[in-house]
């Protein structure tokens, strides 16, 4: 079995690459290994062209059937026809690619552009290089303050620490170490003695040979599986999908079945069975209903671009609407990233931080400044033009003191330190020597218990006592407690020594020291995500954490955050990494539903949660920031990334970006999500009912003999009645209880909730009243002749189809709810839309010169009066089957 690169030696790796581990690669070696292997750089994946993205457009069962349909008008000499319909189809696809290509630049504005550089030996000589030309076994220095240049194995550290978040999850910089690992398969986390690309260092200095570069790094190797993934269809796409597979086969068997009884039994002309044809697919087909998505959806997307939620894909709105699960990350994405002190023991008692005035009595204010000046004199932070640089434990010990210490602080840096005895993992102990008027200042920070073992006074009050074994006792309690709150705890002591040793050294410095007090740190929740998780669980959402940090800080932060219920089992509902790995893919299907909270996890583990999940028929949202992140977003149903402080590989994996990296936006997302399959329900059911409502009135007709409505006025219908209603639906508010309600999941589509059959009884509803129109204007003629009294009967019917439809609108709204409530008129573009319908349906009649091109008559009052009272009549019987249905049926 082949080694590991933590498994070999330094001596060994250096052959094995043929490198030296003083001189490193010569120039010439550098550039020939350039040269064979390519640079140390992503490979991005290939975009689409405007012209693919265009095609895409057309690559849907409804516009190919609406495509021949144009083509087999125009071919029939209703060329007005052909160009409505193309028209209609060319819109859409327009609509599509604009916001696709829209989102695709918006990302790339979140890109850096800047090249890092990178410090490498090469012919014994330290230079600067652009770090895409790093080669494998060159030899690189690290320095507090850069970035990992590519997969290095340490060869020389000195107490190096490095901010690993993005990959492992990590939330605090591993100490790193340039001794051989002889473990077996270790956690990336784990690997101590190799540093990977874009990780940060945040402390020390190290000296680490190139072993591996671009694509077969670690984050490269994520990147590249990401590239080879299936694109994962959304529940949108799929309902879209199966509605017009329904609908091609209906349309299909419709038109054949009128053209085999009009040929058979009405002896109609070929042509004109032809145009009947046509006239039935384009009522059938909701031609519009492609634009109406594409345009519900947009204005879904621009409404939450300005909550700071940037979407990449238009169906992804709607996905985050459907969502069951929602797995997130812990570090940056429900935890600020920022180490903070949250508690600090003094004079033998816990002070929590976030009371008011925590330091209130005397006695406590003159022990916190004490402990205060001694953290500011035994840090490494350095204040600099960005801001605080260094050790993000030690950032926020200077946090702290310049919260209660803001006037000493200043004074305290400025202060020389003569001497230190750097942190080590063996001593886990820190040490700074300072001048003082009569005596040497020794500050000690580390280990807690390091610290006891050393301590042979108590600081207590303005005065220094002996610590006891009571008190020795009790610091050792405390430090348990507050450990088991996942909390990092250090402890601080001091001492003052007469002589200044010519070397600081650990046996002399480090003992007899008096105790200052204990700081308890962690990287702290966000401070709205609470609120945001019972909002997630009030709508039936399941939020879980997935991280790579340790179960203790995970399980204690999912506490704080209600992810985890203070009656759960940590045994059932937290599970690490590697107990994953011990379950069968059927043993993890029967304990999936009862883990809360996965810990000390891989990237494959994050992608076989999410998929486990899938399996069990739910939707599926993933969160995160990290490039370990990147292939559970690329599987989940939906992916979404951080717009701050997420890496470019998991933006370009996810189909959302939160701007703000704010995890509430993914509630109000949800929220979004939810309002718009809403909406797009209500465009739907009005759609189709009108358009059922048009093939039963043409079938029936057929069946009868009477004149059929002509493909002209089912076009004119459907794009004066279908486009601005339709779209102003898609504008409807949300519903007031719509995050109250269990995510719809699935197997849900858009008929789902009782849409369908009130598609189907008002769809006939609608058909039944044009008919009856159309047979008393036959039955009770204004006029003589057969031809007048047909063309007037067709107009009757016409205007009253499309008058119908617009007012039907309004019914619309809520599937079983009035729809003529206090908030039925409160949205303005409606109205307004609603409006303009009704008159523009009304103008080619009431406008002679327009008679003519749309085949009808121009009537009188009295004709008029029977069009609007039939036009209000599925008002009234609809409210009242609704009110029927919700006093009787206990619908709604």
């Amino acid at each position: 079995m082949e080694k590991s690169f933590y498994q070999i030696d330094q001596k060994q790796l250096a052959t094995d690459l043929q490198t030296d581990l003083k001189e490193g690669l010569s120039k010439t070696a550098a550039a020939e290994r350039l040269s064979q292997n390519g640079e140390n750089a992503l490979t991005a994946k290939k975009k689409k062209s405007l012209l693919s993205k265009f095609v895409d457009q057309f690559k849907d069962l409804m516009i190919g059937i609406l495509l021949a349909a144009a083509f087999v008008a125009a071919l029939t000499g209703e060329q007005t026809d052909a160009l409505f319909i193309l028209a209609i189809v060319v819109i859409n696809a327009i609509f599509g690619v604009f916001q696709e290509s829209k989102s695709e630049n918006a990302i790339d504005a979140l890109k850096k552009m800047a090249t890092p550089k990178a410090t490498v030996i090469r012919d014994g000589l330290a230079e600067q290089v652009p770090a895409t030309n790093l080669v494998t076994g060159d030899l690189v220095s690290l320095e507090a303050g850069d970035v990992v240049p590519a997969d290095l194995r340490l060869v020389d550290v000195a107490n190096l620490r490095v901010e690993e978040a993005a990959l492992t999850g990590e939330s605090v910089p591993v100490e790193k170490t340039d001794k051989i690992l002889t473990d077996g398969k270790l956690a990336l986390g784990d690997q101590r003695n190799l540093a990977f690309m874009n990780a940060h260092v945040v402390y020390g200095r190290a000296m680490g040979i190139v072993v591996a570069t671009g694509m077969q790094t670690e984050v490269g190797q994520i990147a590249g599986a990401l590239q080879g993934q299936d694109e994962t269809k959304t529940p949108l796409q799929e309902n879209l999908k199966s509605l017009s597979k329904v609908l091609t086969y209906l349309i299909l068997a419709i038109a054949l079945l009128t053209f085999v009884i009009g040929y058979f039994t009405q002896n109609m002309p070929v042509i004109d069975l032809v145009l009947t044809a046509i006239s039935l697919a384009v009522a059938a087909i909701p031609e519009g209903l492609p634009a109406i998505v594409t345009i519900t959806l947009a204005l879904g997307t621009a409404r939450m671009a300005k909550k700071a939620a940037l979407v990449r894909k238009l169906p992804a709105v709607e996905t985050l609407g459907s969502t069951d699960i929602i797995g997130s990350d812990k570090t940056g994405t429900l935890t600020q990233n920022k180490m903070t002190v949250e508690k600090v023991v003094l004079k033998g008692e816990i002070v929590d931080l976030s009371v008011q005035n925590p330091f209130e009595s005397a006695d406590l204010s003159t022990a916190a400044n004490r402990l205060a000046d001694v953290m500011a004199l035994n840090n490494d932070s350095q204040f600099t033009a960005e801001g605080l640089v260094g050790d993000p434990t030690e950032t926020a010990l200077i946090d702290f003191n310049e919260k209660y210490r803001p006037e000493q602080l200043a004074l305290l840096r400025k202060q020389e330190r003569l001497q230190e005895i750097p942190f080590d993992s063996e001593r886990k102990l820190m040490t700074t020597i300072y001048g003082a008027d009569e005596a040497y200042q020794v500050t000690v920070k580390g280990a807690p218990d390091a610290i006891l073992s050393r301590v042979k006074n108590v600081w207590d009050k303005d005065q220094i006592r002996p610590l006891t074994d009571e008190d020795l006792a009790s610091y050792q309690k405390m430090n348990g407690d507050l450990a088991d709150q996942a909390l990092r705890v250090l402890a601080f002591a001091e001492k003052s020594v007469e002589h200044l040793p010519a070397e600081a050294k650990s046996a002399e410095m480090e003992a007899d020291l008096t105790l200052i007090g204990f700081v308890a740190m962690i990287d702290p929740e966000r401070p709205e995500v609470a609120e945001s998780v019972a909002q997630a669980k009030a709508a039936g959402i399941r939020p879980m954490m997935i991280t790579g940090d340790h179960p203790q800080t995970a399980a204690a932060i999912a506490g704080r955050l209600g992810i985890l219920e203070e009656d759960d089992d940590r045994d059932k509902t937290v599970m690490t990494g590697a107990a994953l790995d011990e379950l069968s893919d059927e043993s993890f299907e029967k304990r999936v539903e009862d883990v809360k909270v996965y810990a000390r996890v891989a990237p494959a583990h994050k992608v076989r949660i999410v998929q486990a999940w899938q399996q069990k028929g739910k939707v599926v949202a993933m969160t995160g920031d990290g490039v370990n992140d990147a292939p559970a977003l690329k599987a989940a149903d939906i992916g979404v990334a951080m717009g701050i402080t997420g890496t470019e590989v998991s933006k370009e994996a996810a189909d959302m970006v939160l701007a703000d990296d704010n995890f509430s936006t993914i509630v109000t997302a949800i929220k979004e999500g939810r309002k718009v399959f809403s909406n797009i329900q209500k465009a739907l059911q009005y759609l189709l009912a009108s358009n059922l409502a048009e093939v039963i009135a043409i079938f029936t007709m057929t069946l009868l003999g009477w004149e059929v409505l002509a493909p002209v006025m089912i076009l004119w219908i459907n794009l004066v009645t279908d486009t601005l209603p339709a779209i102003a639906l898609g504008l409807e508010p949300a519903q007031p209880n719509s995050m109250q309600q269990k995510p719809r999941g699935k197997t849900a589509n858009f008929l789902s909730g009782g849409v369908g059959p009130a598609i189907i009884w008002q769809g006939a509803l609608q058909a039944a009243i044009v008919l009856t129109v159309y047979g008393l204007a036959l039955a009770f003629p204004d006029h003589s002749g057969t031809a007048l009294v047909h063309g007037d009967a067709l107009t009757m019917a016409f205007m009253t189809l499309g008058l119908m439809q617009m007012v039907n609108a309004i019914n619309v709204k809520s599937v079983h709810q009035s729809g003529l409530n206090a908030s039925a008129f409160k949205n303005h573009f409606f109205n307004a839309a609603l409006l303009f319908s009704l008159l523009a349906m009304m103008a080619v009649v009431v406008i002679k010169p327009l008679n003519p091109i749309f085949h009808v008559t121009n009537l009188d009052p009295y004709q008029w009066s029977i069009v609007i009272a039939a036009s209000l009549a599925i008002i009234v019987v609809v409210e009242l089957v609704k009110w029927v249905q919700r006093t009787f049926f206990n619908r709604g």
